[in-house]
């Protein structure tokens, strides 16, 4: 049901390199870049994940409750995503680790603005 979703951005060309490189960690490559917005993804059929300046050219803001949750493959793409978001410059918002009772784990951040994702292995 989603296809992408988007995340604001006041300096697009850290966004774009923290996004490269974020990504890389799991093998996720830059689908596209036009303009001041950008996506990434395993292809263009599956849902991705964009960044891009605010088309209406106010400053973009985090949303406080907002959150993006990555699906990884296992556990060891959580941790290799976390540890690279601190790497990067982003902020810790609960480590790796399970979470509740049916084999959820998952690791928190926030992308140098603030904004906040989840790399996650459902339970």
């Amino acid at each position: 049901m989603i296809g992408y979703v988007t995340i604001g951005t006041n300096n697009f060309d850290a966004a774009l390199a923290f996004y490269d490189a974020l990504f890389a960690t799991i093998g996720i490559n830059r689908l596209w870049k036009h303009g001041q917005m950008a996506a990434w993804g395993p292809s263009r059929e599956a849902p991705a994940f964009c960044i891009t300046s605010p088309f209406d050219g106010a400053a973009a803001t985090k949303g406080n409750g907002s959150m993006i949750a990555l699906k990884m493959a296992d556990k060891a793409q959580v941790e290799a995503m976390h540890a690279k978001c601190l790497a990067l410059g982003g902020s810790c918002e609960g480590a790796p680790g399970p979470r509740g009772e049916h084999g959820f784990y998952g690791g928190y951040f926030r992308d140098p603005e603030g904004n906040k994702l989840n790399a996650y292995i459902p339970g």
